[in-house]
This record gives structure tokens, C-alpha cells and sequence, in this order.
């Protein structure tokens, strides 16, 4: 994104507009006037790295969920086909590189819940073979893995298990998401991984009292590990007048709090959002949210940081 005069990339763990794609909705390789996000618009604001959700719907959970796992990937080699010349499937440090000096655009597919893993440690080798790269054991439910948060208050943590999966996808290379995970699993994950983890589209819980979102230890603890808090853009989670400004208040709160400005970033949850944000329409307005930043003494450097730089230092960190 061009902004103040420099360009900087612009990365976003976690959108659901591939589910879209496989409703028949739309096609993200095609700009149109739905949804909030595609790869013409991610082109139009400068948007460098995306991660795409595959959210297993709740009718397909527990026996169908590897089949309709196996439909998202289908649908995104599908959307990677019709938008060769434009966008790279990134997988790694190389093809990471491939994006940063390249007009490129670079997409990674992310899942939302971990029933298609069950319980079989081989299934998350299955799925890092076919492009998977950071997934979070549930989602707002209880399964084999995990509790969610939507047991809390009182939610169980990882199971033995989740355990066995959470040491699996840190031997293979797949990030694990504290999102959506009940306040005792995050804390089983934090003892439980090796690796640094994100929580991909989770805001402050001090300014809106929501069980997604992170208390000031949670987020204390993810910046001690190396870990990085995705600010998102749910009406829900923001609280208070639900506009951009408070999105910005969700991001200064956090630096306040840590104390630097390694552990921010965005976690926008495009096309998983009933009723946008005014002002964050959609990801052509993502340089309004900088613009505010900016207005609210936000040095350039952190809007750089917050914006994309954070997320590529993880990644380059933890990814073989």
C-alpha cells in the first residue's frame, strides 16, 4: 500500500471470502460489488499477503468435515488457476520472497476448526501437504481437540489429543490460532506448543467484554512467546460506537499494554462480518484505518509494523 509517501504490504490472517466462492456466490478472481473482499480489490489497495479461512459449516461437523474440507481445497486451487498471472499460493520462506519482490499477490489457506483432523496426527501431515498453514483446533464449540470460547464461562482446555495435534503441526509447520479457543485451552496451548502462536482475529477484552476476545494476560503472554494479536474489524468485539475509530482504540490499547510494537496486526475477519464497519467497508478502505492511526499520533513506523511487517517477521521465524 502506497501511504505517506511509502509502500509497505499489507497482510491479513484471516478473511472467509474463499467460503463464498465455494456458496457459488461469487468468484474471487472476478471483482464485483459483493462481499468485501477479492483479488482485484486486494490489487486496487495494495494488499501483499492474505489468509484465507476455510470454516467447516456446523452441518458438516463431525462426519462430513473432512469432506468439506477437501471442497474448500478444491474451490481455492480453483480460484488459484483463474488468478495465475496475479496471485502466488505462499507455502514458505521462498514463495514468501517470490511475493515481497514480485507485483505479486500472495494468498494462504488457514482452517477455521480442526474436526476434518479428528483425532489422527497424520491427517494434519495430509492437509500441510495440501497447502494448509496455520489452523485452530475449534472453533466457538467443544471437539475432540478443544474446548471453544463459546463454552465460557467454565470451558474446558486441549485434550490429550489436542495435545498429540498441537505438537504435530509444530513438528510439520502449521501455525496454531488461539482464536476462538475457551480462556483455559488458550492457556493449555501456550504451555503445550514449541513454537510461537497467533490469535489471528481477536481484540482487547478490557474495552469490549466479549468472550473471543483477549484478556490483558492473554495478550501479555502471546507478545512474551513471539506471538502476534490480529486486531479485527467485528462490530461485536469492538464494542462501544463499532466504527473505525475503535478499531484504533482496540490497537492503541494493545501497544499500550505490551509496550511495543511487534505483536499487532490485522486480523480483519472480511466476509465473515454481517455489517461492515463504517469506514472499513472493505479492503480498498484499509488506508482510512492508517489514515486515523496517523491522526491519532501513531508513528509511521508502527502503522508499517501493524499493518504487514509483524506478521512477515513471524512468518519468516517460524516457517521452515
Amino acid at each position: 500500500m502506497w501511504w505517506h509517501g511509502h509502500e509497505f504490504p499489507i497482510v491479513d490472517t484471516h478473511a472467509d471470502s474463499l467460503l463464498a466462492s465455494l456458496k457459488g456466490q461469487r468468484h474471487l478472481h472476478e471483482q464485483t460489488a459483493e462481499g468485501q473482499l477479492d483479488f482485484p480489490r486486494m490489487r486496487q489497495v495494495g494488499h501483499k499477503l492474505q489468509f484465507l479461512s476455510c470454516w467447516v459449516e456446523p452441518q458438516y461437523k463431525p462426519e462430513r468435515a473432512l469432506a468439506r474440507q477437501l471442497a474448500f481445497v478444491d474451490q481455492f486451487y480453483q480460484e488459484m488457476e483463474a488468478a495465475s498471472s496475479d496471485v502466488v499460493q505462499v507455502l514458505d520462506r521462498s514463495s514468501l520472497n517470490r511475493v515481497l519482490s514480485s507485483d505479486k499477490m500472495g494468498v494462504v489457506m488457514s482452517i477455521e476448526g480442526a474436526e476434518a483432523v479428528g483425532t489422527d496426527p497424520a491427517l494434519v501431515r495430509v492437509l500441510y501437504r495440501l497447502g494448509f498453514r496455520l489452523m485452530s483446533l475449534t472453533w466457538n464449540e467443544r471437539n475432540a481437540l478443544a474446548d471453544g470460547a463459546g463454552e465460557d464461562p467454565g470451558g474446558g482446555g486441549v485434550s490429550r489429543a489436542g495435545r498429540t495435534i498441537i505438537q504435530e503441526m509444530n513438528r510439520t509447520g502449521i501455525i496454531v490460532d488461539v482464536s476462538h479457543l475457551s480462556h483455559a485451552a488458550f492457556w493449555d496451548v501456550m504451555e503445550i506448543s514449541g513454537k510461537p502462536v497467533i490469535a489471528s482475529h481477536s481484540n482487547c477484552r478490557e474495552l469490549a467484554h466479549h468472550r473471543r476476545n483477549l484478556t490483558d494476560a492473554q495478550i501479555l503472554a502471546l507478545a512474551r512467546q513471539g506471538g502476534v494479536q490480529g486486531i479485527t474489524f467485528v462490530r461485536e468485539f469492538l464494542g462501544a460506537d463499532q466504527d473505525v475509530e475503535r478499531v484504533v482504540d482496540h490497537m492503541q490499547y494493545h501497544l499500550d499494554l505490551v509496550g511495543d510494537d511487534r505483536h499487532l496486526g490485522l486480523g480483519s475477519d472480511f466476509d465473515g462480518i454481517e455489517i461492515p464497519v463504517a469506514g472499513l467497508e472493505d479492503v480498498t478502505a484499509l488506508s482510512k484505518l492508517a489514515d486515523r492511526m496517523s491522526g491519532r499520533g501513531i508513528p509511521d513506523e508502527t502503522i508499517h509494523r501493524v499493518f504487514g511487517k509483524n506478521y512477515l517477521e513471524f512468518l519468516f521465524q517460524v516457517w521452515p
